[in-house]
């Protein structure tokens, strides 16, 4: 059994297709969604989605938004997202240093909290990147 899942940012989709299984960030904490799971309007936190498709994982970064689940559909409506392998790990690591530098060097309530933001997308991506695993090599 499965469900389909699609994810929308304002400008693309960026996911449309049956999945097994989901993990993704609520403001309250992870929640994992089955087939058959009750009805839920949720609120996303920044933070990876995980998907399993034929016993595989994908992850995506997801940059806040909300997520609404009934009758074997789930919609996730997103500010922004990309998918793990669209992320270079290099430019990620960079922008994860440079948020850090940024939010030790902010002065004032406004720039702490741009900073805390700009870190925790950057994080966000990082994840991303870790959770997935390795593609396997080829014989």
């Amino acid at each position: 059994m499965t469900l389909n899942l699609r994810v929308m940012a304002p400008n693309r989709i960026v996911w449309n297709s049956e999945v097994q299984e989901i993990i993704l960030s609520t403001n309250s904490g992870q929640i994992g969604v089955l087939p058959n799971h009750a009805p839920l309007l949720t609120a996303l936190d920044i933070g990876i989605l995980k998907i399993r498709i034929n016993g595989q994982w994908s992850t995506m970064a997801l940059m806040g938004g909300f997520a609404m689940i009934d009758n074997n559909q789930m919609t996730i409506l997103v500010n922004e997202a990309e998918k793990a392998v669209e992320i270079n790990p290099q430019e990620a690591r960079d922008t994860f240093q440079i948020a850090q530098k940024k939010l030790a060097q902010a002065e004032g309530r406004k720039q702490v909290i741009e900073a805390n933001l700009a870190l925790k997308r950057a994080k966000a991506r990082l994840e991303a990147i870790d959770a997935t695993p390795p593609s396997p090599v080829p014989n």
